[in-house]
């Protein structure tokens, strides 16, 4: 008789290689693996844990941060941004470059979710940067490496998930976490595309040969992004102050972005709120039914010993931490080359946790790390998610963008190594803001 772990794992990766959606290959993988390993009336169970893995109050934040995302992208912050920065780095050659990277990092404080901070910015920054004399592939790889620091820099969609998976995290001890890895990881990306842009000389007419007659006014194009710039500021501060919970922080957000779309900059009328209803509803709706079959996945791999027994194997190869911690990242970022953040958390977490535990590590610490290592899978072919979205705004065959995204991978490699090498990196601001650290 086929063992009933074997087949919860072999039904969902089956289904998922032959594209079927993951929600469904998680639901039928959990449903096999109850039909074969437990009894008829366990199947009795598939809709409490539908139910539960939905019900829970700190997951109505990610269709709120998702539609503050999209209120944002809609109303032309990314547009104000880009002329601040340009105000900021000034006509230099490959200052567009790190203006790209900026904004992403700014942007990434809206939306929180990797792809749509991709878009956002690529279709601003990319027109732009082809006019001032860089290649659509190499602009499109600086902006998928920089729009993946999204996953860090809160309020990030995938830490929530992250915070909700793993009982007694604090998510704002996360958030606090997440920060400054996400900047070092932005710096770290902006390093090789700053070298590389100097090296082949893109953007040497429009931006060095403009001089000061091409750099924005500072002031005036502050005063145009402010709105824009004080959001993040608002989402940080609501949490640290105690003022606001994460839910009601989202809230926020909303309320602010669709008061800076419609008044402040009147870029947002009714139809174009109704469309970004519509549609940040219907992602929302995807994510939620993702995270709700993920539910039958992960009572039945729970439930059947399946999750244990991987860790218990993975932790068999070797007994050395650092050994043990390369082959998680290695895992996670095959994964994070084929499927979204969020996705790969749902179903590795069950497995992982466990490990974390075994080895007294830090879950948040953890975390971030997890974070970082997922962020590279979203730029690292073949499916690559972010690099998916900007090399199809760019008009480019994503094969044309490997030759650039070699070079940030390593950059966010080296980001990575410090994190593992300095937890202290991650662990510092949520410990000075005096946060519950597991």
């Amino acid at each position: 008789m086929l063992d009933a772990n074997l087949l919860l794992v072999l039904v969902f990766l089956a289904l998922l290689a032959i594209g079927t959606p993951i929600a469904v290959a998680l639901g039928a993988g959990g449903v096999a693996g109850i039909l074969v390993g437990l009894d008829m009336a366990a199947l009795g169970t598939v809709g409490t844990n539908t139910w539960s893995a939905v019900a829970k109050y700190p997951l109505i934040a990610v269709p709120l941060f998702i539609l503050t995302g999209m209120v944002f992208e809609r109303s032309g912050v990314a547009a104000r941004l880009v002329t601040f920065a340009e105000a900021c780095i000034g006509p230099r050659r490959g200052g567009l470059a790190v203006v790209a990277i900026l904004v992403c990092l700014i942007m990434g404080g809206m939306s929180g979710s990797g792809p749509a901070d991709a878009a956002a910015v690529a279709t601003v920054m990319i027109p732009a940067m082809h006019k001032a004399g860089y290649p659509r592939p190499f602009s499109a790889a600086v902006i998928a490496a920089g729009a993946s620091t999204a996953i860090l820099i809160p309020p990030s969609i995938a830490l929530i998930v992250y915070a909700v998976l793993v009982p007694g995290t604090d998510l704002r001890a996360l958030f606090a976490a997440g920060l400054v890895p996400g900047l070092l990881v932005g710096v770290a990306i902006g390093v090789p595309a700053l070298l590389l842009s100097r090296r082949h000389g893109f953007g040497s007419v429009a931006e060095v040969g403009a001089g000061a007659a091409g750099r924005p006014p500072f002031w005036q194009s502050l005063w145009r992004a402010l709105p824009g710039l004080l959001a993040p500021v608002i989402i940080l501060g609501g949490l640290r102050s105690g003022l606001f919970t994460p839910t009601e922080t989202a809230v926020v957000a909303v309320a602010y972005g669709l008061l800076v779309g419609t008044l402040v900059y009147r870029s947002l009328g009714w139809a174009d709120i109704y469309a970004v209803l519509v549609e940040s509803a219907k992602i929302s709706a995807v994510l939620m039914i993702i995270i709700a079959f993920a539910g039958i996945f992960a009572w039945a791999g729970a439930t059947l010993g399946a999750f244990r027994m991987a860790a218990e194997a993975l932790l068999a190869v070797s007994g050395h931490e650092l050994v043990v911690l390369l082959l998680v990242m290695l895992m996670l970022l095959v994964a994070g080359m084929l499927l979204d953040g969020i996705s790969i958390y749902l179903i590795t977490l069950p497995l992982l946790v466990p490990i974390a535990t075994a080895l007294d590590w830090s879950f948040v610490w953890f975390g971030v790390v997890m974070a970082i290592t997922i962020a590279m899978g979203q730029v690292t072919p073949p499916v690559a998610v972010n690099l998916m979205v900007t090399s199809r705004l760019a008009g480019v065959p994503m094969e044309s963008t490997f030759v650039w995204i070699g070079w940030l991978l390593l950059a966010m490699t080296a980001a990575l190594g410090l994190v593992i090498g300095f937890p202290e990196l991650a662990l510092w601001l949520p410990r000075v803001l005096g946060y519950r650290i597991t």
